[in-house]
């Protein structure tokens, strides 16, 4: 009877009715925006309609409009119904009404800003609610409809009020909503952990370099953030007009650009799509996210941040060949980086492809962690860096190369059940399921008790917090093997050679 209670709860846009399942109450498809269709179309989002009736929070809401097939082999499952009406979030909680205010953890999917959505199996929050937080997942717009500049839209703001980045707009409504709604179900709205993988963890990042996201959340984890340098207002500007030349429009009005079917977008060409880059110069990201982190401009807040050991995986299933990073550094001298100092970082690879494939990995993944684990630690706040190299036992023919970008998802939301067969490679075993129980600890702790003031975080064994001199990390997994144990001084060569190259490198 009390749980059939506590299955409704007021919010500030109206009551909602979830589900109960296997002590963990979900709602799910709950909007926190208005519908971003017609006029509103490339605008900020704007509030939901309250309603008056109980709303069914049963269902999941649509997801941006992508592509299904790459979703679903790379991006962990059915996104579900695609819709331009997309604005929704999932909400899991162990009991809305809680003696103490619980963590929240608000979880923004990767993809590459083009695919994913918070309803796949693999984010389902229910196994970390279990254990004591209140678990986020959202939807937000994507590809062309998540990021676009043209100059027809540009005329709508006023001097330095232009937005392109409406698909990190979202994600701020949706921390807006988490402020405003988070305790009815049971909550604390002063401690937020925003975390997510890949365009995620980008996003993660982007939001602490944005003006617009101070106050929203108390600490982030980035998982597998990437070192891609962000569009430039100028190039996206160019390639909105050559997207909607590409479509018929010749000189096209922003009533033209947004009478455009919403599916018209996703199939076009490569050189029209949505990088895996926000935009930089408008009222959301100001200024590069590289630039900012440098700069020490970011939000001072405690930072978990990481990667995998073979994130030159997502590289390969797109076609790319890591071995062209070595063609192109031999052919050229501009950097003045010789391919022999190269060889001399890698002891012991001479294979072009081997060493491609983890030159690829360090340049624009493991940098990448260092480089945010200094900007905050200039701050005075507490980073921990991770190194994720385990592989489940029955995967290990299916991932020869170690740790696939993306594979630590299961073991943060300790939802390997639910992995898709060609992922999985087989059964999980126990050994599987005891090491994720241990990481996903890890990320639970960091949301239940770390601050500004925090020097460890509690696990298996205690993770000190990361300083430049001694750059500790902790490794999940060694050769694939359910391994914890810090090491000191982690690939510490490499990282600060590429730190200095990065900005053009990482192009090659």
């Amino acid at each position: 009877m009390q749980n059939e209670r506590l299955l409704r709860v007021e919010t500030a846009e109206g009551a909602l009715e979830g589900d109960y399942e296997e002590g963990v109450f979900v709602f799910r498809g709950i909007p926190y925006a208005a519908p971003p269709v017609g006029p509103l179309r490339w605008q900020p989002p704007k509030p939901t309609e309250p309603w008056h009736s109980a709303r069914a929070a049963t269902r999941w809401g649509c997801a941006s409009w992508q592509n299904r097939e790459f979703c679903e082999e790379a991006g962990g499952g059915d996104p579900g119904t695609f819709s331009e009406d997309c604005l929704y979030l999932n909400v899991w909680t162990p009991d809305p009404e809680t003696s103490r205010p619980l963590p929240v953890m608000v979880w923004l999917h990767g993809g590459g800003f083009t695919l994913g959505s918070g309803g796949l199996p693999l984010y389902s929050g229910h196994a970390l609610a279990a254990r004591g937080a209140v678990v986020v997942t959202i939807n937000y717009r994507l590809g062309h409809l998540g990021f676009f500049a043209h100059p027809a839209l540009d005329e709508e703001y006023t001097e330095g009020g232009v937005v392109n980045n409406f698909a990190l707009l979202d994600q701020i409504a949706a921390l807006q909503w988490v402020q405003r709604n988070i305790a009815a179900f049971g909550g604390n709205r002063s401690n937020v952990t925003l975390f997510g993988e890949s365009a995620g963890a980008r996003s993660v990042l982007s939001l602490f370099c944005s003006p617009l996201a101070s106050g929203l959340f108390h600490k982030g984890i980035a998982q597998s953030a990437y070192a891609l340098p962000d569009v430039t207002r100028e190039d996206a500007l160019k390639k909105g007009v050559a997207v909607a030349r590409r479509l018929g429009l010749e000189n096209a009005s922003a009533a033209q650009l947004r009478a455009l079917p919403a599916d018209a977008f996703w199939p076009l060409e490569p050189a029209l799509s949505v990088g895996p880059a926000a935009i930089a110069g408008d009222s959301v990201l100001p200024e590069p996210i590289l630039s900012v982190l440098r700069g020490g401009r970011q939000q001072p807040l405690p930072l978990m941040i990481g990667s995998n050991s073979d994130e030159a995986s997502v590289l390969t299933y797109f076609g790319g060949d890591p071995a062209r990073v070595i063609t192109q550094v031999r052919k050229t001298q501009r950097f003045g980086l010789r391919l022999k100092l190269i060889r001399l970082l890698y002891d012991g690879i001479y294979d072009d492809s081997e060493l491609g494939r983890q030159v690829a990995r360090d340049m624009t993944f493991t940098t990448m962690g260092y480089v945010a684990a200094r900007a905050q630690h200039r701050c005075g706040m507490p980073v921990w860096r991770y190194w994720f190299d385990y592989v489940a036992e029955n995967a290990r023919d299916l991932q020869p190369d170690g740790a696939w970008h993306g594979s630590e998802i299961a073991y943060v939301f300790n939802t390997l059940d639910k992995l898709p067969a060609p992922m999985a490679g087989g059964p999980v075993t126990e050994s599987d399921r005891d090491f994720a129980r241990q990481m996903s600890e890890y990320w639970l702790n960091f949301a239940r008790d770390v601050s500004p003031f925090s020097h460890q975080l509690n696990g298996e064994i205690v993770w000190p917090a990361w300083r430049p001199y001694e750059d500790r990390v902790m490794r999940f997994g060694e050769g694939s093997q359910p391994v914890l144990k810090l090491e000191d001084r982690f690939m510490r060569r490499r990282t600060q050679l590429f730190r200095l190259l990065m900005g053009r490198m990482v192009r090659l």
